[in-house]
């Protein structure tokens, strides 16, 4: 139902700002679960085949880049441009859990052309979409706004400040993977990974409310604070063996967390509004 939501809205003329924001939060938040899924069909390295947990993360990683790189794009220009590479991810999404239903598992195991394997051949189709495809065209529509005088942040500070906080938060997510003591990503790469899908969708939302009210986004977001302690305890050794527990720990807080601002602004929106969420009804005015 992806991509006609919006379609459907205009038609029945309910289209409002809690539809974007629960349309594209919900986006920000189903990447990283997409992504989760599609490893764990093709399966984890075993030394022969597979998908090594480190590829998985700069995997994710880049995802999340394009997904913000977008929305960065609107904060500055107000024109959400959405490349056909997110309609072409889907379809290959859901060609790969097809072959796979298909044909089995195996298929993932077996070498496709000159020793690559099939996942090989994504991440690099990946990397090279993102680098000379999706990023430089949300530079040149910046550009092209600066051009036309239509951008909505004159200064250079104020149209980079929406990517400090997920910068900051892939800085210490990877210092967290590459220094801890305990391959922290290795022992838990589907927890690690959903705590990065979960911070991410969290970031992302903030820089959409603002795009959406018009109003500055905050310099740091709150939880890099308590991020950044968890992450110097564990790769100073200050946690030991107690690394995994914290970071169960920190991963339910953080899901509650993002899932009580969601339904939060979800009812104050559908308040200021005058409307219901799931529902074409107007509320009664007092």
């Amino acid at each position: 139902l992806d991509s006609i939501d919006g379609k459907h809205a205009r038609r029945t003329q309910s289209s409002t700002p809690l539809g974007e924001l629960f349309d594209h939060g919900l986006d920000s938040w189903a990447t990283s679960i997409f992504v989760l899924s599609f490893f764990s069909v093709c399966s984890r390295d075993n030394g022969k085949t597979g998908v090594s947990v480190y590829t998985m993360y700069i995997y994710l990683s880049i995802v999340l880049f394009n997904f913000m790189c977008s929305h960065w794009e609107k904060y500055n220009t107000g024109v959400l441009f959405l490349p056909w590479g997110y309609d072409i991810s889907q379809v290959v999404l859901i060609a790969a859990y097809l072959l796979t239903g298909t044909v089995g598992v195996e298929v993932w195991q077996k070498p496709l052309l000159f020793g690559y394997y099939i996942t090989d051949v994504m991440v690099i189709l990946l990397i090279g979409f993102s680098l000379f495809l999706s990023f430089p065209q949300t530079l040149y529509n910046i550009h092209r706004a600066h051009l036309k005088k239509t951008l909505k942040n004159d200064s250079l500070y104020e149209g980079l400040l929406p990517l400090v906080s997920p910068l900051l938060l892939f800085v210490l997510l990877t210092a967290w993977v590459v220094f801890s003591p305990s391959n922290i990503l290795a022992k838990q790469p589907r927890l690690f990974l959903w705590m990065v899908g979960v911070a991410f969708s969290n970031v992302i939302c903030k820089v959409i409310i603002c795009q959406m009210s018009s109003t500055r986004p905050e310099l740091f977001h709150w939880f890099l604070f308590p991020l950044a302690l968890v992450v110097y305890a564990a790769v100073s050794g200050l946690l030991g063996c107690m690394e995994e527990a914290v970071l169960g720990v920190f991963t339910a807080l953080l899901t509650a967390a993002h899932v009580h601002y969601g339904v939060c602004v979800g009812k104050q929106l559908s308040e200021y509004l005058n409307i219901y969420i799931f529902s074409l009804k107007k509320r009664v005015q007092e």
